[in-house]
């Protein structure tokens, strides 16, 4: 039986280049990824002298293996960098050379800003496209939660909150100046006006007007819309994020924690992932844990669809958390498929359901099972529907009324504003091309709202023979 004995004396000079396998991932993803280009995004932020800091190329290889390896804080990805020799080779750094300290990533992530990282993302995307990574006819959307590391008892009452962080960060607000309109081109010897050499700094006033009415999620970062609901059609409710924040993170919101039980603070992730069999992450965005999964997903999918130029669009999937009335109306009428499962409106037990009325488009009418009229009566702008109702005198002498209505008006139905695009939608259901689309997120275990674990798919496929 032998018996090892620790060795910590130095040994022989070896190289990294020697114990990292040939084939192993991060090899392949420093071959196909140059990342050099980062210089340039990031060359505003420094200065022309000074004393030389962490190469930006190290950094930005840094948030590919924290995001490939699943990671939540720069203090883990350090401890793995440090024991990691494949990490090691891929950042550059021998075996005796110091890594760089947690606390320099988190200020260079300040100092480059949401804009360089966004950047980054839309250069990264553009590579996988010349690559021929991204197939660009389907796309898929999803949202995940994710615990944020506060506590409930941090919350205080938000115009506190902040009020005090409006106090901490007004001299750092930099002055903004609304650019002058350019100026009118001079259109002498009658052949019009100059062809313009740059785009307009300023928009047209009616899509300012427009775009000023509506909260774009991207543009806000992720953060909802507080603003009064006064003299809106839809009055929007008050949640209890509107009035509380946390001192420690004023961004989290309480979401519920199933795994864990009771209410935690957190966020939400949301993915738009390209359908192809790469799975690109197209366009990714972090709300508070409050907002629904189908508030951002119009802005989301515009936003890959005309960003990474996809011209061939023609089916997004989403689950039944997106099935709502504007989202599937403004993919529609896009000519984009919604495959989306629609709400069962038959679940109530013991009464006639909605699908035992047919609806006669003719006479704008449905008919009960007994063969009588319920005719359009009223428009309901709440529930964005009309109000379709029978006579109260024919439900009072009906036999089967006990299985049908216990109001004393008569039988009534809804139909939405936006009922031809939700029977189109539900012509889809049921066709093999509907049924593939749904489950096709799950075939390769890379489902858009769990990026972490696509990342590890990914690199299965590099790191196992």
């Amino acid at each position: 039986m032998g018996r090892k004995v620790r060795v910590v004396a130095p040994g022989a000079a070896v190289s990294l280049e020697d114990l990292v396998p040939a084939g192993h991932f991060y090899r392949h993803l420093d071959r196909v990824v140059d990342l050099s280009f980062v210089r340039e995004l990031v060359r505003e932020t420094y200065a022309p002298t000074g004393r030389p800091g962490v190469d930006p190329v190290v950094f930005f290889k840094l948030q590919l293996v924290l995001f490939f390896e699943g990671l939540r804080s720069e203090r883990q990805l350090l401890r793995l960098a440090a024991d990691r020799l494949s990490v090691r080779w891929y950042l550059g750094y021998g075996l005796a050379e110091p890594l760089p300290d947690h606390s320099t990533l988190s200020r260079l992530r300040e100092r480059y800003g949401l804009e360089v990282f966004r950047r980054f993302f839309d250069a990264v995307v553009a590579r996988c496209q010349a690559a021929g990574l991204v197939w660009g006819r389907e796309l898929y959307i999803d949202g995940t939660k994710v615990e944020a590391n506060a506590s409930l008892d941090s919350l205080r009452p938000r115009f506190y909150v902040e009020a005090h962080l409006n106090r901490l960060f007004e001299s750092d607000a930099p002055a903004t100046a609304v650019p002058a309109p350019p100026a009118e081109a001079s259109d002498a010897g009658g052949e019009g006006a100059a062809a313009p050499s740059a785009l307009p700094t300023v928009p047209p006033a009616g899509v300012a007007a427009a775009n000023a009415g509506r909260h774009d999620w991207i543009a806000a970062a992720g953060r909802p819309d507080r603003q009064p609901t006064v003299g809106r059609v839809r009055r929007r409710s008050e949640r209890r994020a509107d009035l509380e924040a946390s001192t420690t993170d004023p961004d989290a919101t309480a979401m519920p924690a199933p795994s864990r039980g009771g209410v935690h603070l957190g966020y939400k992730t949301h993915y738009v992932v390209d359908g192809g069999r790469a799975r690109i992450i197209l366009a990714a965005l972090v709300t508070p844990a409050e907002a629904r999964d189908n508030q951002p997903a119009r802005d989301l999918l515009w936003h890959a669809r005309f960003r990474q130029r996809l011209p061939r669009l023609r089916r997004v999937t989403g689950d039944k958390h997106y099935a709502t009335f504007e989202l599937i109306a403004a993919l529609e009428d896009a000519g984009v498929r919604a495959y989306v499962p629609l709400p069962d409106w038959d679940r109530r037990p013991g009464f006639y359901g909605p699908s035992r009325f047919p609806y006669d488009a003719a006479r704008d009418e449905y008919r009960c099972p007994q063969g009588h009229p319920l005719r359009r009566h009223h428009p309901s702008y709440r529930l964005e529907a009309w109000i379709y109702r029978a006579d109260r005198t024919i439900c009072a002498a009906c036999p089967v009324r006990a299985a049908c209505t216990t109001s004393r008006l008569g039988r009534s139905l809804t139909r939405s504003f936006y009922a031809a695009y939700l029977e189109r939608v539900r012509a889809y259901q049921g066709t093999p091309a509907y049924e593939a689309q749904s489950q096709r997120p799950c075939q390769e275990g890379q489902s858009s709202g769990a990026a972490s674990r696509g990342s590890r798919v990914l690199r299965s496929r590099w790191t196992t023979p």
